[in-house]
């Protein structure tokens, strides 16, 4: 007998014969390139999240056309390519919703800015509800105008102790 390993698979191969001169690079006015490269990618553990990232980088990521049933919970909620677990049941568990293993879930870049810019925006309509009518609208219009920018209009300060419409002064003579 001899003691040699035998690969079943044949012998290993080499690095690739020919060097790629060019990156590959979506088709431009494709509207499908568009659609997959704007969908987020949430709720994955950094090994499905990098694997879901090349198929979108080389363009072999399928997305769904109908939902596809939750391993967990047995309902037809899965809206996201390549997930098995939906969304409520990945959070409950807190698994990744591909690999189904307990690992530390990413977040993506794009989702990370939305809720932020959300955040923001929020703040932005709060912010300007506890302005009175007239100061609101003048910077309303100074926003469109390109004036000022909404982060100005965040450090202004609201006082509510202050009435233009008082006849009397706060000193009595």
């Amino acid at each position: 007998m001899s003691e040699a390993k035998h690969n079943k698979s044949g012998p290993k191969k080499g690095a690739q014969k020919y060097q790629n001169t060019f990156a590959y690079t979506h088709n431009k006015g494709s509207k499908l390139s568009k659609k997959i490269l704007s969908l987020p990618i949430d709720g994955l553990c950094a090994k499905c999240f990098d694997q879901i990232t090349w198929r979108k980088t080389y363009r072999k990521y399928k997305p769904l056309t109908v939902a596809a049933t939750c391993v967990s919970c047995n309902q037809k909620n899965i809206k996201k390519a390549y997930h098995v677990l939906c969304d409520p049941c990945a959070e409950t568990k807190k698994v990744c919703a591909k690999c189904m293993q307990v690992k530390e879930i990413v977040i993506d870049e794009n989702t990370l800015i939305a809720q932020q810019l959300e955040l923001e925006q929020t703040d932005f309509k709060k912010h300007l509800q506890g302005m009175r009518e007239r100061v609101r609208r003048s910077y309303l219009r100074k926003l469109e105008r390109g004036e000022i920018t909404p982060e100005e209009v965040l450090a202004i300060q609201v006082t509510e102790d202050f009435d233009d419409f008082s006849d009397f002064s706060s000193e009595e003579d």
